[in-house]
């Protein structure tokens, strides 16, 4: 890591986590079966105490722990990384009651945390959610849905709204234990209208549909048939859901850039090792202008990244008024980054990098989610120009 950048105690940090990394997460990451929450692995994270950090760290270490776990295990990476982005809005706008009981659980890797805010018809456009909160208890579902819907399921109290309706590509589902669920509670008001819930697994109505994506991790659909909630379960105000989206996006873009980073960083390093040892046309790869200079391409690209993922999360953690800007910009260019040295890391190694078990072709079916997941890399372009935009008019 650079100097100018991190203190020498973070970067320690950051060495000794990419060793855990390799040497304890590794393992358990294998031994996980795709597109299922690998619960050894997220209990692994809990014991070495790195989800307990979620909610003590800022942005800064969280960039950090992601870049790191990112270059030694992936998996691991994602595992706190979804546990982070799940339980965010719990940790930052939840209740006492609602942090005492999930958050001790989510630290120690016994609750499994998920983030339901994209819908099929409302993935870049989050404020054009249709999940409908309607008013009212309705009707009693746990005494005639069998013992699937049991009354311990149920709210506290009665319900005052009712989901219904569907949420889609969700990571966790529809294996997490809680949802940080948005649904509309004010028909027509936009994002005015949304407001942030908690809900439990277990609630009655609450069905989930694995989806069959090109992920380690579980991607599933939602569906909300009548689910009960109550005024405890909102997270902040209701109707201000939104402005807990945005928060919580503002804080976790960067990281998502930082994950970015980490793979750029591993396939680069791989890049290196291979192209100096690599024997063709009477020398080594390395000994090539045209593979030279790629390789320093690589190389400038994604210390631009880091540099700028760190400055994001600095603004982040110093409360700055540029954050969403800082967060965008960090996000875009960290992602499509990691896509450019990953691809040329590919090219660079040649057939050998397609194989299955390769680093290269595990970080090629990796890289590609980034650019779409938390703001598409168009709708991060938007975001930028409404910045820059919003502070002209500011002057």
């Amino acid at each position: 890591m650079p100097a100018f950048s991190l203190e020498p105690v973070r970067t320690a940090w950051g060495a000794q986590l990419r060793a855990l990394a390799a040497d304890r997460l590794r393992p358990l990451a294998e031994k996980g079966e795709p597109g299922h929450v690998n619960r050894p692995l997220v209990a692994e994270l809990g014991r070495l105490g790195l989800l307990a950090r979620l909610f003590t760290s800022g942005a800064v270490d969280l960039c950090l722990m992601r870049e790191s776990l990112a270059y030694g295990c992936t998996e691991a990476e994602t595992a706190l990384a979804l546990q982070g982005l799940g339980a965010h809005p719990v940790h930052a706008h939840g209740t006492p009651a609602q942090r005492e009981r999930w958050l001790p659980r989510v630290a120690d890797g016994t609750a499994v945390a998920a983030f339901a805010l994209s819908e099929p018809g409302a993935g870049s456009d989050a404020a054009a959610l249709s999940l409908r909160a309607q008013p009212g208890e309705g009707p009693d579902r746990a005494a005639h849905e069998g013992p699937a819907a049991s009354l311990d399921a149920e709210p506290d109290g009665p319900a005052r709204w009712r989901l219904t309706g569907e949420k889609c590509w969700i990571s966790n589902a529809p294996e997490a234990d809680f949802y940080t669920v948005f649904a509309r509670t004010t028909p027509g008001a936009g994002a005015r209208g949304v407001t942030a819930f908690l809900v439990p697994a277990d609630r009655p109505g609450l069905t989930g549909t694995p989806l069959d994506m090109l992920s380690p991790h579980p991607i599933g659909s939602l569906d909300f048939d009548a689910v009960p909630v109550t005024a405890d379960d909102v997270l902040g105000e209701a109707d201000r859901g939104f402005r807990v989206a945005m928060n919580t996006l503002n804080l976790f873009r960067p990281s998502v850039g930082a994950f970015a980073v980490g793979m750029a960083q591993a396939a680069l390093d791989a890049t290196l090792d291979h192209t100096a040892r690599r024997n063709a046309f009477d020398g080594t790869l390395r000994d090539l202008q045209t593979v030279a200079h790629r390789v320093a391409e690589m190389a400038l690209r994604t210390e631009a990244a880091r540099l700028m993922v760190y400055a994001a999360a600095t603004a982040y953690d110093e409360r700055t008024p540029d954050v969403p800007r800082r967060a965008a910009m960090a996000k875009l260019l960290a992602t499509e980054t990691a896509q450019y040295v990953v691809d040329a890391a590919v090219q660079l190694h040649g057939a050998r990098a397609l194989r299955r078990g390769h680093l290269l072709e595990h970080l090629y079916r990796e890289v590609r989610a980034p650019r779409i997941y938390e703001g598409a890399s168009e709708v991060q372009r938007g975001i930028i120009a409404k910045e820059l935009y919003a502070s002209l008019e500011d002057r």
